[in-house]
């Protein structure tokens, strides 16, 4: 089945505890955990140097909120991007987070993702 097939609901079930991670991993910095359902291509692009250079520099990447809200999908070419309302700890306001979904050898991984 290819990901444009599922239900935003089904996508949400991937996404969510994901999402958790990523904010647990980002937040105690913990780098390998932090790309463990990466595609490879983004794996690559997202050396334990310069990851480890974002999360001692970002006072965003390092303090943000457990709790969020999935705001829907976007389908485009071969990848769902999964939107996210995102809170912070320290910094009062709302972010946008992005977790672009893909399938790799038949399964689905993260190629992207982004919070500004």
């Amino acid at each position: 089945m290819s990901i444009l097939e599922k239900t935003d609901e089904e996508l949400f079930e991937i996404a969510k505890p994901w999402w958790s991670d990523l904010i647990k991993y980002s937040n105690n910095k913990n780098y390998l955990m932090f790309i463990k359902n990466f595609a490879k291509p983004l794996r690559e692009g997202a050396n334990e140097m310069e990851m480890g250079k974002q999360f001692a520099r970002s006072e965003l990447a390092q303090n943000l909120s457990p709790e969020f809200d999935i705001i829907g999908t976007i389908r485009r070419g071969e990848h769902v991007t999964v939107l996210i309302k995102q809170g912070h700890k320290k910094k009062d306001g709302e972010w946008l987070g992005r977790l672009v979904l893909g399938l790799e050898d038949g399964e689905i991984k993260i190629f992207s993702v982004s919070i500004f």
